[in-house]
């Protein structure tokens, strides 16, 4: 089934996230002591209503090694000192994540050398084979 990352990404997923904040370890000074800077996303992908049945078996597919035991994708940020660009960094690294999914990769296309370049090879070869045997002491 075709999909189109772009539109998918595009969705306004907001009301479906859960956020939760906590104490960053990166910069901030004092304020990282009493501060929530640490922002978590998670999305449940079989709970979403933005999602078609087909869009939810893709990233099912996909997201198999990062989704939690309950179904849950989590993404997190402590990048920044504001809790409002952590959050607004969650965001895009779902879309990101989104479009990933989402893309199908290029279709690889058979390709044979070119008798030019195996002839180059295996000059090459060759010569780095009289090399070596050059090297060895003369046999009497």
């Amino acid at each position: 089934m075709m999909f189109n990352p772009l539109t998918i990404s595009q969705r306004d997923y907001v009301p479906e996230f859960e956020f939760q904040t906590s104490r960053s370890s990166g910069p901030g000074g004092q304020n990282v002591n009493k501060v929530e800077t640490r922002v978590s996303l998670k999305f449940s992908v079989a709970g979403s209503s933005l999602l078609n049945e087909a869009e939810k078996a893709r990233l099912l597919e996909k997201w198999k090694n990062r989704l939690s035991l309950e179904g849950f994708i989590s993404i997190h940020s402590e990048k920044h000192r504001s809790q409002l660009r952590n959050k607004e960094e969650t965001i895009a690294a779902f879309r990101k994540l989104l479009v990933v999914a989402f893309t199908d990769p290029k279709p690889r296309k058979k390709r044979k050398p070119s008798k030019a370049s195996i002839r180059k090879r295996l000059d090459a070869k060759k010569k780095h084979s009289d090399k070596k045997s050059n090297r060895k002491p003369p046999q009497f």
